[in-house]
Protein backbone atom coordinates (compact mmCIF):
# COMPACT_ATOMS: atom_id res chain seq x y z
CA UNK A 1 0.00 0.00 0.00
CA UNK A 2 1.24 3.48 -0.85
CA UNK A 3 2.08 5.42 2.33
CA UNK A 4 4.87 7.80 1.26
CA UNK A 5 4.77 9.94 -1.88
CA UNK A 6 7.69 11.78 -3.44
CA UNK A 7 6.97 14.68 -5.78
CA UNK A 8 9.41 16.36 -8.15
CA UNK A 9 8.31 19.92 -8.82
CA UNK A 10 6.91 22.40 -6.29
CA UNK A 11 5.04 24.63 -8.74
CA UNK A 12 1.39 25.03 -9.67
CA UNK A 13 0.69 21.32 -10.15
CA UNK A 14 3.25 19.91 -7.74
CA UNK A 15 2.06 21.82 -4.70
CA UNK A 16 -1.58 20.88 -5.40
CA UNK A 17 -0.69 17.20 -5.76
CA UNK A 18 1.32 17.36 -2.54
CA UNK A 19 -1.62 19.04 -0.80
CA UNK A 20 -3.99 16.30 -1.92
CA UNK A 21 -1.92 13.41 -0.57
CA UNK A 22 -0.91 15.15 2.66
CA UNK A 23 -4.47 16.28 3.40
CA UNK A 24 -5.52 12.63 3.18
CA UNK A 25 -2.92 11.59 5.75
CA UNK A 26 0.00 10.38 3.60
CA UNK A 27 3.61 11.39 4.08
CA UNK A 28 4.75 13.68 1.26
CA UNK A 29 8.27 14.77 0.32
CA UNK A 30 8.76 17.38 -2.40
CA UNK A 31 11.92 18.15 -4.36
CA UNK A 32 12.53 21.06 -6.70
CA UNK A 33 15.93 22.14 -8.03
CA UNK A 34 14.88 25.79 -7.62
CA UNK A 35 15.46 26.85 -3.99
CA UNK A 36 12.85 29.61 -4.20
CA UNK A 37 10.17 27.13 -5.26
CA UNK A 38 10.92 24.92 -2.26
CA UNK A 39 11.04 27.86 0.12
CA UNK A 40 7.58 28.94 -0.94
CA UNK A 41 6.05 25.44 -1.04
CA UNK A 42 4.30 25.45 2.33
CA UNK A 43 3.06 29.01 1.95
CA UNK A 44 1.54 28.04 -1.38
CA UNK A 45 -0.12 24.94 0.07
CA UNK A 46 -1.51 26.98 2.96
CA UNK A 47 -2.86 29.65 0.60
CA UNK A 48 -4.54 27.05 -1.62
CA UNK A 49 -6.17 25.37 1.38
CA UNK A 50 -7.31 28.69 2.78
CA UNK A 51 -8.85 29.56 -0.60
CA UNK A 52 -11.05 26.46 -0.51
CA UNK A 53 -12.23 27.16 3.03
CA UNK A 54 -10.05 24.82 5.09
CA UNK A 55 -9.74 25.56 8.80
CA UNK A 56 -6.36 26.50 10.26
CA UNK A 57 -6.06 23.22 12.17
CA UNK A 58 -6.53 21.22 8.92
CA UNK A 59 -3.95 23.41 7.17
CA UNK A 60 -1.41 22.88 9.96
CA UNK A 61 -2.00 19.12 9.98
CA UNK A 62 -1.46 18.97 6.22
CA UNK A 63 1.70 21.08 6.35
CA UNK A 64 3.20 18.78 9.00
CA UNK A 65 3.00 15.88 6.54
CA UNK A 66 4.90 17.75 3.80
CA UNK A 67 8.68 18.02 3.74
CA UNK A 68 10.63 20.20 1.31
CA UNK A 69 13.73 18.28 0.19
CA UNK A 70 16.67 20.06 -1.49
CA UNK A 71 18.10 16.66 -2.54
CA UNK A 72 16.21 14.29 -4.85
CA UNK A 73 17.33 11.22 -2.88
CA UNK A 74 15.76 12.66 0.28
CA UNK A 75 12.42 13.03 -1.50
CA UNK A 76 12.42 9.58 -3.11
CA UNK A 77 14.63 7.47 -0.86
CA UNK A 78 11.74 5.61 0.79
CA UNK A 79 8.86 6.59 -1.51
CA UNK A 80 6.20 4.12 -2.58
CA UNK A 81 5.02 6.43 -5.36
CA UNK A 82 7.06 9.15 -7.11
CA UNK A 83 5.29 11.74 -9.25
CA UNK A 84 7.16 14.00 -11.65
CA UNK A 85 5.49 17.39 -12.11
CA UNK A 86 8.01 19.42 -14.12
CA UNK A 87 7.33 21.54 -17.26
CA UNK A 88 5.94 19.86 -20.39
CA UNK A 89 9.27 19.26 -22.13
CA UNK A 90 9.99 15.71 -23.24
CA UNK A 91 13.78 15.88 -22.89
CA UNK A 92 13.48 17.38 -19.42
CA UNK A 93 11.06 14.70 -18.28
CA UNK A 94 13.28 11.94 -19.68
CA UNK A 95 16.24 13.34 -17.76
CA UNK A 96 14.23 13.61 -14.54
CA UNK A 97 13.02 10.02 -14.88
CA UNK A 98 16.56 8.73 -15.26
CA UNK A 99 17.41 10.47 -11.99
CA UNK A 100 14.23 9.14 -10.36
CA UNK A 101 15.03 5.58 -11.37
CA UNK A 102 18.53 5.90 -9.94
CA UNK A 103 17.45 6.94 -6.43
CA UNK A 104 13.94 5.53 -5.89
CA UNK A 105 13.47 2.12 -4.22
CA UNK A 106 12.99 -0.78 -6.63
CA UNK A 107 9.32 -1.15 -5.72
CA UNK A 108 8.51 2.54 -6.11
CA UNK A 109 6.02 3.42 -8.87
CA UNK A 110 7.31 6.18 -11.16
CA UNK A 111 4.56 8.44 -12.50
CA UNK A 112 4.59 11.41 -14.84
CA UNK A 113 2.07 14.21 -14.53
CA UNK A 114 1.72 15.30 -18.15
CA UNK A 115 -1.34 16.47 -20.03
CA UNK A 116 -0.34 15.43 -23.57
CA UNK A 117 3.11 13.83 -23.82
CA UNK A 118 3.10 10.06 -24.45
CA UNK A 119 4.36 8.25 -21.36
CA UNK A 120 6.14 5.70 -23.55
CA UNK A 121 8.45 8.42 -24.83
CA UNK A 122 9.32 9.43 -21.29
CA UNK A 123 9.95 5.83 -20.16
CA UNK A 124 11.74 4.53 -23.23
CA UNK A 125 15.28 4.90 -21.84
CA UNK A 126 14.64 3.32 -18.45
CA UNK A 127 15.66 -0.12 -17.26
CA UNK A 128 12.55 -0.74 -15.12
CA UNK A 129 9.81 0.45 -17.45
CA UNK A 130 7.23 -1.88 -15.90
CA UNK A 131 6.79 0.51 -12.96
CA UNK A 132 6.30 3.63 -15.09
CA UNK A 133 2.88 5.09 -15.84
CA UNK A 134 1.16 8.43 -16.32
CA UNK A 135 -1.04 10.27 -13.84
CA UNK A 136 -2.64 13.24 -15.57
CA UNK A 137 -4.00 15.54 -12.88
CA UNK A 138 -6.23 18.43 -13.92
CA UNK A 139 -5.64 22.00 -12.78
CA UNK A 140 -6.21 22.83 -9.98
CA UNK A 141 -5.23 19.31 -8.88
CA UNK A 142 -6.50 19.65 -5.31
CA UNK A 143 -9.99 20.61 -6.55
CA UNK A 144 -10.68 18.79 -9.84
CA UNK A 145 -11.52 15.14 -9.03
CA UNK A 146 -10.29 13.39 -12.18
CA UNK A 147 -6.88 11.77 -12.61
CA UNK A 148 -6.16 9.83 -15.79
CA UNK A 149 -3.90 6.82 -15.11
CA UNK A 150 -2.09 5.93 -18.32
CA UNK A 151 -0.67 2.52 -19.10
CA UNK A 152 2.23 1.99 -21.49
CA UNK A 153 2.99 -1.28 -23.27
CA UNK A 154 5.38 -2.09 -20.40
CA UNK A 155 3.37 -0.99 -17.35
CA UNK A 156 2.59 -3.80 -14.90
CA UNK A 157 -0.93 -4.48 -13.72
CA UNK A 158 0.33 -4.21 -10.14
CA UNK A 159 1.53 -0.65 -10.73
CA UNK A 160 -1.79 0.31 -12.32
CA UNK A 161 -3.83 -1.25 -9.50
CA UNK A 162 -1.76 0.35 -6.73
CA UNK A 163 -1.99 3.78 -8.34
CA UNK A 164 -5.74 3.52 -8.89
CA UNK A 165 -6.16 2.42 -5.28
CA UNK A 166 -4.19 5.24 -3.67
CA UNK A 167 -5.85 7.89 -5.82
CA UNK A 168 -9.26 6.59 -4.80
CA UNK A 169 -8.14 6.55 -1.18
CA UNK A 170 -7.20 10.25 -1.24
CA UNK A 171 -10.54 11.24 -2.74
CA UNK A 172 -9.77 11.48 -6.45
CA UNK A 173 -11.72 9.91 -9.31
CA UNK A 174 -9.10 7.89 -11.23
CA UNK A 175 -9.82 6.40 -14.66
CA UNK A 176 -7.73 3.91 -16.62
CA UNK A 177 -6.31 4.89 -20.00
CA UNK A 178 -5.45 1.54 -21.56
CA UNK A 179 -3.50 2.86 -24.57
CA UNK A 180 -0.81 5.54 -24.41
CA UNK A 181 -1.97 8.10 -27.00
CA UNK A 182 -1.14 11.85 -27.15
CA UNK A 183 -3.61 13.83 -25.03
CA UNK A 184 -5.03 10.65 -23.41
CA UNK A 185 -8.82 11.00 -23.06
CA UNK A 186 -9.70 14.39 -21.60
CA UNK A 187 -7.45 16.57 -23.70
CA UNK A 188 -8.36 14.79 -26.92
CA UNK A 189 -12.00 15.60 -26.20
CA UNK A 190 -11.28 19.13 -25.00
CA UNK A 191 -9.10 20.12 -27.94
CA UNK A 192 -11.46 18.64 -30.49
CA UNK A 193 -13.95 21.20 -29.16
CA UNK A 194 -11.33 23.96 -29.15
CA UNK A 195 -10.38 23.21 -32.77
CA UNK A 196 -13.97 23.69 -33.91
CA UNK A 197 -14.38 26.77 -31.69
CA UNK A 198 -11.32 28.43 -33.27
CA UNK A 199 -12.53 27.46 -36.74
CA UNK A 200 -15.89 29.16 -36.15
CA UNK A 201 -14.12 32.43 -35.32
CA UNK A 202 -11.51 32.03 -38.08
CA UNK A 203 -14.23 31.59 -40.69
CA UNK A 204 -16.27 34.59 -39.55
CA UNK A 205 -19.25 32.56 -38.33
CA UNK A 206 -19.18 34.30 -34.95
CA UNK A 207 -16.78 36.05 -32.60
CA UNK A 208 -14.91 34.50 -29.66
CA UNK A 209 -17.31 35.84 -27.03
CA UNK A 210 -20.24 34.23 -28.84
CA UNK A 211 -18.50 30.85 -28.93
CA UNK A 212 -17.94 30.99 -25.18
CA UNK A 213 -21.50 32.14 -24.53
CA UNK A 214 -22.99 29.30 -26.61
CA UNK A 215 -20.99 26.67 -24.74
CA UNK A 216 -21.63 28.09 -21.26
CA UNK A 217 -25.34 28.75 -21.81
CA UNK A 218 -26.26 25.47 -23.54
CA UNK A 219 -24.64 22.04 -23.43
CA UNK A 220 -21.90 23.21 -21.06
CA UNK A 221 -24.50 23.46 -18.31
CA UNK A 222 -25.20 19.75 -18.37
CA UNK A 223 -21.70 18.39 -18.99
CA UNK A 224 -20.93 17.95 -15.29
CA UNK A 225 -23.79 15.49 -14.90
CA UNK A 226 -24.35 14.19 -18.45
CA UNK A 227 -21.39 12.96 -20.48
CA UNK A 228 -21.47 13.05 -24.29
CA UNK A 229 -22.18 9.35 -24.74
CA UNK A 230 -24.82 9.40 -22.01
CA UNK A 231 -26.36 12.30 -23.94
CA UNK A 232 -26.21 10.32 -27.19
CA UNK A 233 -28.03 7.45 -25.53
CA UNK A 234 -30.52 9.88 -24.01
CA UNK A 235 -31.52 11.34 -27.38
CA UNK A 236 -31.05 8.00 -29.13
CA UNK A 237 -28.25 6.58 -31.23
CA UNK A 238 -30.44 6.83 -34.34
CA UNK A 239 -30.84 10.60 -33.93
CA UNK A 240 -27.12 10.88 -33.13
CA UNK A 241 -26.34 9.07 -36.39
CA UNK A 242 -28.64 11.36 -38.37
CA UNK A 243 -27.06 14.49 -36.89
CA UNK A 244 -23.59 13.18 -37.65
CA UNK A 245 -24.58 12.44 -41.24
CA UNK A 246 -25.62 16.08 -41.62
CA UNK A 247 -22.82 17.90 -39.80
CA UNK A 248 -19.58 15.89 -39.50
CA UNK A 249 -18.48 16.46 -43.10
CA UNK A 250 -18.55 20.23 -42.49
CA UNK A 251 -16.52 20.28 -39.27
CA UNK A 252 -12.90 21.44 -39.08
CA UNK A 253 -10.52 18.61 -40.01
CA UNK A 254 -7.19 20.44 -40.30
CA UNK A 255 -4.51 18.21 -38.73
CA UNK A 256 -2.29 21.01 -37.44
CA UNK A 257 -2.81 24.22 -35.45
CA UNK A 258 -5.08 26.82 -37.02
CA UNK A 259 -3.35 29.63 -38.97
CA UNK A 260 -5.56 32.00 -37.00
CA UNK A 261 -4.19 30.61 -33.73
CA UNK A 262 -0.65 30.82 -35.12
CA UNK A 263 -1.22 34.50 -35.97
CA UNK A 264 -2.39 35.25 -32.45
CA UNK A 265 0.77 33.74 -30.98
CA UNK A 266 3.06 35.48 -33.47
CA UNK A 267 1.47 38.87 -32.77
CA UNK A 268 1.87 38.52 -29.00
CA UNK A 269 -1.80 37.88 -28.27
CA UNK A 270 -0.91 35.16 -25.76
CA UNK A 271 -3.99 35.20 -23.54
CA UNK A 272 -5.07 36.67 -20.22
CA UNK A 273 -1.59 37.32 -18.85
CA UNK A 274 -0.76 39.32 -22.00
CA UNK A 275 -4.02 41.24 -21.82
CA UNK A 276 -5.27 39.86 -25.13
CA UNK A 277 -5.75 36.56 -26.91
CA UNK A 278 -8.94 35.52 -28.67
CA UNK A 279 -10.51 38.23 -26.48
CA UNK A 280 -9.32 41.43 -24.78
CA UNK A 281 -8.54 41.14 -21.05
CA UNK A 282 -8.04 43.79 -18.40
CA UNK A 283 -6.33 42.61 -15.21
CA UNK A 284 -9.67 42.98 -13.41
CA UNK A 285 -11.56 40.91 -16.00
CA UNK A 286 -8.93 38.15 -15.95
CA UNK A 287 -8.98 38.04 -12.15
CA UNK A 288 -12.77 37.86 -12.14
CA UNK A 289 -12.71 34.83 -14.47
CA UNK A 290 -10.20 33.00 -12.28
CA UNK A 291 -12.17 33.75 -9.13
CA UNK A 292 -15.43 32.70 -10.77
CA UNK A 293 -13.89 29.42 -11.91
CA UNK A 294 -12.49 28.63 -8.47
CA UNK A 295 -15.80 29.42 -6.77
CA UNK A 296 -17.73 27.35 -9.33
CA UNK A 297 -15.49 24.30 -8.87
CA UNK A 298 -15.87 24.46 -5.10
CA UNK A 299 -19.65 24.79 -5.29
CA UNK A 300 -19.90 22.01 -7.87
CA UNK A 301 -17.84 19.68 -5.71
CA UNK A 302 -20.16 20.32 -2.77
CA UNK A 303 -23.28 19.79 -4.88
CA UNK A 304 -22.07 16.54 -6.43
CA UNK A 305 -20.99 15.17 -3.06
Amino acid sequence: MVATVGIIGAGLMGHGIALTFARAGLTVRVHDPAPRALEGLKDRVAASMDAIGCERTAIDDTLRRIAACPALEDALGDADLAIEAVPEQLDLKRSVFLDMEAVAPQGCILASNTSVLPISGIASGLASRERVLGTHWWNPPHIVPLVEVIRTEWTSEAAMDATMAVLSRVGKRPVRVEKDVPGFIGNRLQHALWREAISLVENGICDAETVDTVVKESFGRRLAVLGPLENADLVGTDLTRDIHAAVLSDLERRPGPSPYLESLVESGRLGMDAGKGFREWTPEAARAVRERLSAHLRKLEAILE
